[in-house]
């Protein structure tokens, strides 16, 4: 199995409900994101993807999260906008967008700070 990652970065601000009493008010990040998509095979030019089509959709779906107060957005309406969710939403919205028979979004990780990161795997 081959797997490709790109990293990519989006600042927003969130509050977490019913967690520790200082993340439930309003407060920012400059998340890193990494995304990993794997396949089995490579095409004939020898690559399992090209990184700029994949950089392309991930900014797609990163500039609906970019400047936002997260927990407006309709994604978010019904779970807290933890790094936990965050790296699912990115996960999901990617795998959908992505039709090629055999290539996969395979794990999203999402960094809230230099030393706390939530990964989702599929």
């Amino acid at each position: 199995m081959f797997e490709l990652k790109v990293v990519t970065h989006f600042s927003a601000a969130h509050q977490l409900k019913m967690v520790v009493k200082k993340c439930e008010n309003l407060h920012g990040h400059n998340w890193k994101i990494e995304v990993y998509v794997a396949g089995d095979a490579l095409n004939d030019a020898g690559v399992l993807m090209d990184f700029g089509e994949i950089k392309k959709t991930v900014a797609d779906i990163i500039s609906d999260l970019d400047h936002r107060f997260l927990n407006e957005m309709e994604c978010f309406h019904y779970r807290n906008p933890s790094s936990e969710n965050i790296a699912k939403y990115i996960a999901d919205a990617l795998q959908d967008k992505f039709p090629e028979p055999g290539i996969r979004v395979s794990r999203v990780t999402a960094w809230e700070s230099e030393d706390a990161c939530a990964t989702y795997i599929l």
